[in-house]
């Protein structure tokens, strides 16, 4: 479907360049594995945008290759640029969250010596490590700083996974002097909002709802009816205990009580290091103990064109998430026409309309008979499709980035006017 024509917010006069930060992950990494995710096509999607409308975009990020260029352009066709631009800080080689922290004085050093270095209008930096590097650069080049968290340490800890680690103490006070420090911070969602007030005491004047959105050229209904064979489920995401991926096995063991030959495919690649219950031995050790390995096919991450493949392929998409920020993954399966059944979490609460359902808690056995309700009843799997389309329909990226412009907007100055003598 073709979104209805808007009128597009002006590019702010005084806005010409933007410095976006993401220290820990690249838009140029592969979402699904390691530590990408939605904030990689969040900064992705919006940078480029942001260029095709007149702002220049630098994106700048920690060098995890010692062979990659200094600088790749994400837009370069358009009235401005989209770059992204690799900071020596610390070995070039992937580093766990933690050990970062000890690269960020290296990456403001890096930043600051950047032949770029003082001729942005704003700063945007996206995830708490990147707030850390955005609060001393903003000051020094003496422009506003934005956040976008992304996700919180404390909302993180409040529904900590089992076997999943706690966030350490520095992440959660740096993320409390980064918020009370920024200009404004962004956030995906009211409930967002809400639990930075609740926490922090942020007002409501220094908070800026700015929801991801979804490609809508790229994620959208099949052309004609489902191929045939046995019902499919899908979990789409990075495999930790955080996205629930356990969850989604044990699902599918319940399910196969009722739909005898239901399967599952898990789409991800490993993240973080706690424990093994969610790397792809451990959800195959499970699937075995659980007696359905032979329906259960775990394959790594793939690019966005094949992911949309994946969706439009499933009959239901699972999402049993202890918690979530926001539900890319449920927003890109409703706009694909595909049922979502999700938790109910605050973060998936504010993405899955009638194109779903959301269950209270982890229970694989409510999260079941939410599934086995779309696999039984073709009427209702298509009314929700129908729901999910139109759900996606009003969260297009080019709305993101109105909103997003909007923000931008209120931070710069105005130009100054011109006073007659």
């Amino acid at each position: 479907m073709v979104l209805p024509p808007l009128d597009r917010p002006a590019v702010p006069p005084t806005l010409r360049r933007v410095a976006m930060i993401s220290v820990h992950t690249s838009p140029l990494d592969q979402p699904g594995t390691g530590d990408g995710g939605g904030l990689n096509v969040y900064v992705r999607e919006v940078a480029t945008r942001l260029a095709r409308r007149g702002v220049d975009v630098d994106v700048f990020t920690r060098r995890v290759d010692p062979h990659a260029p200094a600088e790749i352009d994400l837009v370069a066709d358009g009235t401005a640029t989209a770059t992204v631009h690799h900071l020596d800080a610390g070995p070039a080689r992937p580093l766990d969250k933690d050990e970062l922290a000890e690269q960020l004085c290296a990456f403001v050093l890096a930043l600051q010596s950047h032949p770029s270095a003082g001729s942005h209008d704003l700063v945007h930096a996206h995830y708490w490590l990147s707030g850390w590097v955005g609060k001393r650069i903003a000051r020094r080049w003496d422009v506003p700083l934005v956040q976008t968290f992304h996700t919180l340490g404390v909302l993180k800890n409040a529904t900590l996974a089992p076997g999943d680690d706690p966030e350490p103490a520095l992440r959660l006070v740096a993320e409390e002097r980064i918020a009370t420090a920024a200009d404004r911070v962004l956030v995906l969602t009211c409930g967002e909002a809400r639990l930075l007030h609740r926490t922090y005491g942020l007002s409501g004047t220094r908070i800026t709802v700015v929801p991801a959105g979804v490609d809508l050229e790229r994620f959208g209904p099949a052309g004609g009816s489902r191929r045939p064979g046995p019902p499919r489920l899908l979990f789409v995401g990075r495999l930790q205990p955080l996205k629930g991926p356990d969850v989604a096995v044990r699902t599918l063991a319940e399910v196969r009580r009722t739909v005898g030959d239901a399967t599952l495919r898990i789409v991800g690649g490993s993240s973080g290091a706690s424990g093994t219950a969610t790397t792809p031995e451990g959800l195959r050790a499970l699937a075995e103990q659980l007696g359905v390995a032979d329906a259960v096919t775990i394959e790594p991450a793939v690019d966005q064109d094949t992911l949309a493949e994946r969706y439009r392929d499933a009959d239901v998409v699972l999402v049993p998430s202890r918690s979530e920020t926001f539900g890319l993954v449920a927003l890109e399966a409703q706009a694909c026409a595909t049922p979502v059944v999700a938790a109910d979490v605050p973060g998936l609460e504010a993405v899955v309309g009638d194109g779903g359902t959301l269950v209270p808690g982890h229970d694989p056995r409510d999260h079941a008979r939410a599934v086995a309700g779309y696999l039984t009843d073709p009427v209702a799997a298509a009314t929700a499709g129908t729901a999910g389309v139109d759900t996606a329909r009003s969260a297009s990226w080019d709305r993101t980035v109105d909103r997003l412009l909007a923000a931008y907007a209120e931070m710069v100055p105005a130009p100054s006017e011109t006073v007659a003598v």
